[in-house]
């Protein structure tokens, strides 16, 4: 429940029929602007290193480092999200990566380019996604009519789709023209301004239970407990954790395909991001348009992961390198229709003084799937041809994908959307 807000600032301000619209828009164009810059500095990174090592080891300890923190701080993140006020954990942690993203940039251009200091870059962002990424996802219901979710979290998906695909083409620009230091220099200034434009966005803290003095791991013992309690979040949170293990490592040793199979320069690397970002730009937009249109949300969750693991498979048989980027791009288009409905079913779902705690166990998933599974095929994609591991990860996402298909079937009638008074 959120009601109106104390002297103190302790819960969130009603969400107001009138004034709903203009907090998502500075809400999500705040969003966009940092994000675009972190995508950039992202990319940058990640391009550094493939095309200076062209090591599957390298990747894989980067993932690691760039990753794994996240998961262990997400563990507080969600509680942090559920205890305090959203925008300014947000607020916070943007800040801190923007500083963190300043000092490696004069470091770098001081001539200190050993790759522990790569790691170390991709550690401290790694630490302030984990705290800021459980708010956002729990901070979208305190500012957008609940009838309106997945028609805002679509649009919040195309956001994160127009960065994937403007970010590697800022990326490969500033790469060839400024060096790696200008886009960490790019960084710093979108943080800057995705933080004034978030902190016009009226939101406090949300309103807790007589429970409020539970210590941190007890508060996050509640929130597995009441996941683990329902049988809808045990199958969302369940397939989804199967769809990342067994999907996205693989997809992640794209960059290496292409570097080793089409062409290792930075134009390669560019046009592969952007094929599976307008994938997911215009499937963002099919599902916030189309959003009164699904009645089983699961099913769309469960063929968003059957489509992910088809073309998969697909990318490890293309022979040519215009056809391996039709089928990324087909790639991009399966992944908001699983992940768009999925986060829309939770914010519904779960009660707001819980959704901090819920998201946190889903991004500690997303956090550790990757570098776990880059752990493990990393090092073997320097011995084995990439093609193979995304045929193997593409056939299990698939046979996990039939598991889910069933599933939404048996739970559909506790996904029906909620129905708005206005609709204008």
């Amino acid at each position: 429940m959120i009601d109106a807000a104390a002297p103190d600032g302790s819960t969130s301000p009603p969400i107001e029929q009138g004034r709903w619209r203009r907090n998502v828009a500075l809400f999500l164009g705040g969003q966009s602007v940092s994000l675009i810059g972190s995508a950039v500095a992202q990319f940058a990174i990640f391009w550094h290193l493939t095309l200076e090592t062209k090591s599957g080891w390298v990747l894989a300890l980067a993932t690691f480092f760039g990753f794994l923190p996240q998961a262990i701080v997400s563990v507080f993140g969600g509680v942090w999200a559920d205890r305090h006020n959203r925008k300014f954990l947000i607020i916070g942690a943007d800040l801190a990566i923007a500083l963190t993203t300043l000092a490696f940039a004069f470091a770098f251009m001081a001539g200190y380019r050993h790759l522990w200091l790569f790691y170390a870059a991709l550690t401290i962002r790694s630490i302030g996604a984990g705290i800021q990424t459980p708010a956002v996802s729990a901070m979208i219901p305190q500012i957008a009519p609940a009838d309106q979710l997945l028609r805002v979290n679509g649009l919040f998906s195309s956001i994160q789709s127009l960065a994937s695909v403007g970010a590697p083409v800022l990326a490969a620009g500033l790469l060839a023209v400024g060096g790696l230091e200008s886009a960490f220099f790019l960084d710093v200034v979108t943080a800057v301004i995705g933080v004034g434009l978030l902190g016009l966005v009226p939101v406090g803290r949300v309103k807790r239970a007589a429970d409020d003095h539970r210590g941190y791991f007890e508060d996050l013992v509640v929130g597995l407990r009441y996941a683990a309690g329902s049988r809808l979040l045990r199958f969302l949170i369940g397939y989804f954790a199967l769809i990342m293990f067994l999907a996205v490592p693989p997809s992640f040793l794209t960059l290496l395909l292409v570097a080793r199979k089409f062409g290792d320069d930075s134009w390669h690397l560019m046009a592969n991001e952007v094929a599976f970002g307008v994938g997911m730009v215009l499937a963002g937009v099919f599902v916030a348009a189309a959003a009164k249109r699904f009645n089983n949300r699961l099913r769309l969750v469960a063929f968003g992961g059957l489509g992910l693991g088809v073309t998969t498979i697909a990318l490890g048989v293309a022979p040519t390198f215009v056809l391996y980027l039709v089928l990324m791009f087909l790639c991009g288009m399966t992944v908001p229709l699983m992940n768009t409905p999925m986060f829309t079913i939770l914010q519904e779902k779960v009660p707001a003084e819980r959704q901090g705690r819920i998201f946190g166990l889903v991004m500690i998933i997303m956090a550790i799937a990757l570098p776990v599974g880059m752990a493990i095929i990393g090092p073997i994609a320097d011995h084995v041809k990439v093609e193979v591991l995304l045929w193997i990860g593409g056939v299990a996402t698939i046979v996990a994908s039939v598991w889910g298909l069933r599933q939404s079937v048996a739970l559909a009638d506790q996904v029906s959307a909620p129905v708005g008074e206005d609709e204008a």
